[in-house]
């Protein structure tokens, strides 16, 4: 039908550009972003690239969302400028007509940010996670990096390598602060090599010094030494802790609805409900006069996108804090935003206004008095 795929073929090309742009804006903000963790050391350089895929892929669903609502506005918008709604609307077909061609460009757009905000969301999250535990609990020697200060996986020992040899097992002037035991200890040596005794690796230092100071009586014990051998402590990678809600599958979250999972679990599903609204709230908000321009009509979409979105979030919280519950929060925001989308577009679609509503109003009020005077003159 000619009708149908008109529309849906300008939604398509004016989705695919809205898509592009905003995913080229967050790519480039969750780069920096990264970029930012891994010079503070949160993050390893070489993961940067997989940990901006991952958190762009954790925050798909919002740009879908917003790409979504943004080409359904701008679509409307252009076509009441160029006078094809006028067209539309003298053929026969009321603003109403359109949510049937609406929804079947939309819902596998709806259906992706779903499954995105149940499933992908926790996904990428704990795939973050992981990679900051495994860089933050690495062994000594991966942290030793050569020229600089490197504080060990239990912050007792300070590293300091002044360069390597071409065997990564090796090193030259090398330096070792460590407060362990109820005592501070410098070490220096010339060289230095890793070797493997069993399960355990040391550290065995050459032609170097050893400064000790006792924290209860304050004595220093000075001593030289050709070979000298230290424990490295390994990387600890066994049970980890619970990670973050954000990262528990979404399954996981409804097997222990405590109010945080509670909260977590209202945010995903929000996302998927946000995305059914917008669509509605596009279709009744994209009303603009020709003459007018269709600016404002964007920006009060913009505008709608972020209190709504910024309600999502309120609501995480306070139902993470017991505030309100979960039920009575989806069904104030998501169902009260449904409800006033269907009002607003129900007055678009009849064309009803305060003015006619409160003449026709008026016009009743004077035809019922007119009959009731004509009853009372009548014999």
């Amino acid at each position: 039908m000619l009708f149908h795929s008109t529309l849906r073929k300008e939604l398509a090309r004016s989705f695919g550009a809205t898509l592009v742009v905003l995913a080229t804006v967050v790519m480039t903000m969750m780069l920096i972003r990264t970029l930012g963790q891994a010079s503070r050391g949160a993050v390893n350089p070489s993961d940067v690239m997989m940990v901006m895929g991952y958190t762009v892929l954790g925050h798909l669903p919002t740009i879908l969302t917003l790409s979504l609502f943004v080409s359904i506005v701008g679509t409307l918008s252009r076509m009441y400028r160029d006078s094809e709604m006028a067209i539309w609307f003298a053929s026969g077909r009321g603003l109403a007509s359109f949510v049937s061609p609406l929804f079947r460009f939309a819902w596998p757009v709806l259906l992706v940010i779903a499954l995105l905000a149940l499933v992908g969301w926790p996904w990428s999250n704990q795939q973050v996670q992981d990679m900051k535990d495994h860089y933050e609990k690495r062994g000594d020697i991966e942290r030793i990096a050569p020229g600089q200060f490197q504080e060990s996986a239990s912050g007792t020992r300070v590293f300091f390598v002044d360069k390597q040899s071409n065997n990564a097992q090796s090193g030259n002037n090398v330096l070792i602060a460590a407060n362990e035991h109820g005592k501070e200890a410098i070490t220096s040596a010339r060289s230095a090599r890793v070797e493997t005794v069993g399960d355990q690796r040391f550290v065995l230092l050459s032609n170097g010094q050893r400064m000790e100071q006792s924290n209860a009586d304050h004595s220093i014990k000075l001593s030289d030494f050709d070979e000298y051998g230290t424990l490295i402590e390994g990387a600890v990678l066994g049970d980890q802790e619970a990670g973050p809600t954000k990262a528990l599958s979404t399954l996981a979250l409804l097997r222990d609805p405590n109010p945080p999972n509670l909260g977590e679990l209202a945010w995903r599903l929000g996302l998927a409900m946000a995305g059914f609204n917008f669509v509605i709230l596009a279709l009744a908000v994209s009303v603009v006069n020709p003459r007018a321009g269709r600016t404002g009509s964007l920006v009060f979409a913009l505008f709608a996108f972020v209190v709504y979105y910024n309600f999502i979030n309120l609501g995480q919280n306070w139902i993470a804090v017991g505030s309100i519950s979960a039920p009575a929060f989806m069904l104030l925001l998501h169902g009260g935003a449904s409800a006033l989308g269907l009002a607003l577009l129900t007055k678009r679609h009849y064309n009803w206004s305060w003015r006619q509503l409160w003449q026709r109003r008026a016009a009743d009020a004077s035809e019922c008095l007119a009959q009731r005077r004509s009853e009372i003159g009548t014999p």
